[in-house]
């Protein structure tokens, strides 16, 4: 169940941890093309930043969806609308 607030500090932190993520699969991304096109030996280099690129990506994926369900971060456009205002009766 969301909660209705959460400390200032974890979406801060959710966020920093969705950049890192994002920026380890980057860093795998690159380092696995360099294998495939300058390593000559017969090592799997590039069939294990597959592996791990694939476990960042799952690991990316389930922290999202593991942040929205607890209320840390909360979707929105392109251009975030402020909450609606409650009239009073």
């Amino acid at each position: 169940m969301p909660t209705d607030y959460a400390p200032i500090w974890i979406p801060v932190i959710a966020k920093f941890i969705v950049i890192g993520l994002l920026l380890a699969i980057l860093i795998t991304l690159m380092t696995s093309m360099v294998f495939l096109v300058r390593d000559p030996s017969h090592r799997k280099r590039t069939l294990t930043g597959l592996k791990i690129r694939v476990a960042l990506s799952v690991t990316l994926i389930l922290f999202v969806l593991l942040s929205w369900q607890q209320g840390w971060i909360r979707p929105h456009g392109i251009v975030p609308q402020p909450p609606p205002v409650a009239t009073p009766p």
